[in-house]
């Protein structure tokens, strides 16, 4: 592979999530979260955390007998219902805990709860351009340029924003633990279970292909879509409440 397309591979996975930490970053009018600490954080979810997450996501699997590879993209040639359910169990539970340490490790830089949402959503998006950049990498080594364009393009509109809502949720939690001094469980369990949803929806092509055929993909690919955005769009209207919240106050 030469320089110019290994840099065009990792803008393509990087540049994405970067653009969507300033956006919803600047959702904030006031008190904006400063660049240097985003990006700290940014990077220990793209690096720790997708390391800690592929190390136990394996262990995980081999216990249970399964098919080690990644969860809704490759169920080896067989997949079946329980290897699904298994996926979708194990990546959300593993993710968003090894996300939500990197969210924990900001703590001290939540003076606000709507930090809390803004750190999320920059620990998710940094493990999404790792993700984005494995994934976007075999598309395009496998399959070639018109892959890789079509996975970066899906991947960038999907998952990013799926792992920056949900770790958003439980930077949420850990916000209210802080400053409130409340249990941020519960806000673990709802990334876990957005996380979830996502993942399911994702492998719907799978799961039903033989029953109707390539139209399952596309089905799972609207779902995927719909879950992923709904919940960026919460964040984002969630942050804004809370900072006018903050300021009538």
């Amino acid at each position: 592979m030469q320089l110019l397309e290994l840099l065009i591979l990792v803008a393509a996975a990087f540049v994405p999530s970067l653009l969507y930490l300033v956006w919803i970053r600047n959702t904030e009018r006031f008190s904006r979260e400063p660049y240097g600490r985003l990006l700290r954080v940014f990077v220990f979810g793209a690096t720790a955390s997708v390391v800690l997450a592929l190390v136990f996501e394996i262990v995980l699997m081999v216990l249970l007998g399964q098919n080690a590879e990644r969860v809704y993209e490759l169920l080896g040639e067989n997949p079946n219902l329980m290897t699904v359910l298994l996926a979708c169990l194990i990546a959300p539970f593993v993710e968003e805990a090894s996300k939500g340490l990197g969210v924990f490790r900001a703590r001290r830089a939540m003076t606000e709860l709507e930090d809390g949402l803004v750190y999320g959503a920059a620990v998710g998006l940094g493990f999404a351009a790792t993700e984005n950049l494995i994934y976007e990498s075999n598309a395009y080594l496998t399959d070639g340029t018109t892959a890789f364009v079509a996975t970066a393009i899906v991947r960038s509109l999907s998952s990013a924003l799926l792992h920056a809502g949900a770790s958003s949720v439980m930077g949420l939690g850990v916000a209210r633990a802080v400053l409130k001094g409340r249990s941020s469980f519960p806000h673990y369990l709802g990334a876990v279970l957005m996380h979830a949803l996502f993942n399911l929806g994702a492998s719907l092509g799978i799961l039903y292909e033989d029953e109707i055929g390539d139209i399952a993909y596309l089905i799972g690919l609207v779902v995927a879509f719909v879950i992923a955005i709904t919940g960026i769009s919460m964040v984002r209207s969630k942050i804004r409440h809370l900072e006018r919240a903050g300021r009538y106050a």
